[in-house]
């Protein structure tokens, strides 16, 4: 009988996986670990108090490269590309022609290409699309033989410049090349924990090698995916699939930070993107919103996961909870979710209906708990 993974991918760490006991998942496609013997809690807490270390090699690494990559690339979502200096990174949005999102992703200006990062379960479609748009324009190459790794926590610093002397230099959204053992790195101080941290992409055929080096170090314990989704809830970031998706535009899902000025008012640039018109008519209100992200605490101790409905005091349908648990670090019961606009104030009370019984919540502010990035 073939194992159940038998028609899943596996990353470069598989063995290793197996080797330090993980449970193994589909995800995106893929067999990932999402917990090891020491348990998603406690794999938790050690992320936010010393330093994780996460597989993410399913997330899909891409190289744009040309004279016109920037600018090309940029006609694709709201998103400063052309004057992000190199050496830096940006969050970026692909938009559809309603404005809703293909996807989110991580890009740098490398100088030499524009590197992005695109999540595991979109990259197939990511890729085409990026191809089929601008691939006239530039030259769209899939990195499909490097592995993807995160290195989480406040020690995460101490870990990685034992073995690569140089990073503690970078701060919050920058990158660059490192060599390591003969392999090539490019490295950014970024992540998914609210945490300082690193990712680090490496040579598949080297990628073993360094996660034992890392793992070697006092302050390092592997992480799964478990502790990856408590550990990013906390800290406010969207998980696409569940509270971001094609029928979520950015504002929607309070996500205009992401729109630099440029590309949202005035001059030549502004508004040059899939599904603007809907976009830029909601930001300035000339199509008001009919629901918006918020940030939940729930009043009782009671856990309210993903698709649980939310009420209003008078029992109105006024949204749902797109993802939610009890988060280790905020010792409470925290959820992303839309509602209706004028329930998405902070302080606003709300109910949610948990197996058939109402959880008083109340919107607050996001994160949940304090990020702790390096800006230097």
């Amino acid at each position: 009988m073939p194992p159940l993974d038998a028609e899943l991918l596996q990353t470069p760490l598989h063995a290793l996986h197996l080797e330090l006991g993980a449970r193994m998942v589909p995800f995106a496609g893929y067999s990932m670990p999402v917990q090891y013997p020491m348990g998603v809690l406690q794999e938790h807490h050690h992320t936010r108090a010393s330093a994780g270390l996460f597989d993410v090699s399913h997330m899909g690494q891409l190289r744009l490269i040309g004279e016109d990559a920037a600018s090309a690339f940029e006609t694709l979502m709201p998103v400063d590309v052309v004057d992000l200096p190199v050496g830096k990174q940006r969050y970026g949005l692909l938009l559809n022609e309603s404005g809703g999102i293909i996807d989110d992703l991580m890009l740098v200006n490398r100088g030499e290409d524009i590197f992005v990062i695109v999540n595991g379960a979109c990259k197939v479609g990511d890729i085409a699309h990026i191809q089929a748009t601008i691939g006239a324009l530039c030259k769209v190459e899939h990195l499909h033989d490097r592995g993807l790794l995160a290195l989480q926590g406040p020690k995460a610093v101490e870990a990685l410049q034992r073995l690569i002397p140089g990073v503690e230099r970078l701060v919050f959204m920058t990158g660059a090349a490192f060599a390591w053992e003969g392999a090539d790195l490019f490295i950014t101080r970024s992540g998914y924990t609210g945490e300082d941290g690193f990712e680090i992409s490496v040579p598949g055929k080297h990628a073993e090698l360094l996660a034992r080096a890392l793992l070697a170090q006092p302050e390092v314990k592997p992480i799964g995916l478990g502790a990856r989704n408590s550990l990013r809830l906390e800290a406010g970031l969207c998980l696409y699939g569940n509270d971001i998706d094609t029928t979520t535009t950015p504002v929607e899902a309070a996500l205009t930070w992401a729109m630099q000025k440029v590309r949202r008012t005035g001059g030549a640039r502004a508004g040059e993107f899939p599904g603007s018109d809907t976009v830029l008519a909601q930001l300035d209100g000339a199509q008001p919103l009919t629901r918006q992200r918020v940030g939940l605490v729930a009043l009782e101790r009671v856990p309210v996961r993903d698709h649980t409905e939310l009420q209003n005091l008078q029992g109105d349908t006024i949204g749902e909870v797109t993802s939610g648990l009890l988060g280790p670090t905020a010792d409470k019961p925290v959820a992303l979710g839309y509602v209706t606009p004028v329930h998405a104030p902070v302080g606003t009370r709300v109910h949610a209906i948990v197996r058939g019984k109402v959880v008083p919540m109340e919107v607050v502010a996001l994160p949940f708990v304090p990020n702790r990035y390096h800006r230097g």
